[in-house]
């Protein structure tokens, strides 16, 4: 069952208030009628007050107590003419039953409309939400049209860069011999570089893991939905970061590292990098 909000119950606690008074001051408005019509018909038999500005019963209840009048006294014309001497009695009684209809209490609210609170709702449950036009377009043809041309692209780059660019496979590794420096592949080298300055605990599992969980986390610490850059500088930022401190690692394993891996400038030992 939803929990009713504190702000509603204290609105209905209100209203409940409200109309508990109003019904207690019609009801005392009613029972004044109901007395001064009394005294003005056994006084002088349908003589008005003097003025209604003077007297303290509500105008729309003096209207409503002057109707009822007519209408009994035409419901008794009728009465005199068919049965003779029983008319008066019928105007006496519907007289004296008017003021107390009149004097009924009727809650009602602005306007004379009444209200029921038929159910409380949660707040914000219901709202008339309208869709603001995006700029979407399908996945297909738009973006996989985009991506196939983008690999037919990469893989005629590759053909014709094998075709100038010769890639002889090394001689057979001599099982006597180890090559000296003796390097990873250049994806590796980035870790092959921390593993010379840390310990392979460190280089190999915390490293790299504090960076991946990073990566992982940074969608979810950047929430921006913008797609523009200058709106998205964590997250460009971060990965800005991680990338050139990558590149560097690589770069410097790659041509600053000689014999024994020793720290070396390539324009004056030479470089010790294959492609």
């Amino acid at each position: 069952m939803t929990e009713i909000p504190e702000h509603l119950r204290k609105r209905a606690e209100e209203a409940r208030k409200k109309a508990a008074a109003k019904k207690a001051g019609g009801a005392a408005e009613g029972a004044g009628a109901a007395e001064g019509a009394g005294d003005a018909g056994a006084g002088g038999g349908g003589e008005a007050p003097k003025s209604e500005a003077a007297s303290r019963i509500p105008a729309h209840l003096l209207e409503r107590s002057r109707a009822a009048k007519a209408r009994a006294t035409g419901g008794g014309g009728g009465d005199a003419g068919g049965s003779g001497g029983g008319g008066g009695t019928a105007t006496a009684v519907a007289t004296a039953t008017a003021p107390a209809a009149a004097a009924a209490p009727v809650a009602t609210g602005p306007g004379g409309h009444t209200q029921r609170l038929l159910t409380v709702v949660k707040s914000g449950s219901i709202q008339d939400v309208k869709a603001t036009p995006q700029d979407k377009v399908h996945v297909w043809p738009h973006l996989l049209g985009i991506e196939f041309v983008a690999a037919l692209a990469c893989t005629a780059f590759l053909l014709i860069f094998s075709v100038f660019v010769n890639a002889p496979l090394l001689e057979l590794a001599n099982v006597n011999e180890t090559p000296n420096p003796s390097k990873a592949p250049w994806y590796f080298l980035g870790l092959q570089e921390l593993l010379t300055m840390f310990h392979p605990m460190v280089a190999g599992v915390t490293l790299p893991g504090i960076g991946l969980i990073g990566l992982i986390l940074a969608p979810y610490t950047d929430r921006n939905p913008s797609n523009k850059p200058e709106d998205r500088k964590f997250a460009i930022s971060l990965f800005t970061i991680f990338l050139m401190g990558w590149a560097v690692l690589v770069l410097i394993g790659s041509f600053f590292r000689g014999p024994g891996q020793n720290f070396i400038f390539p324009w004056k030992d030479g470089l010790f990098f294959e492609l």
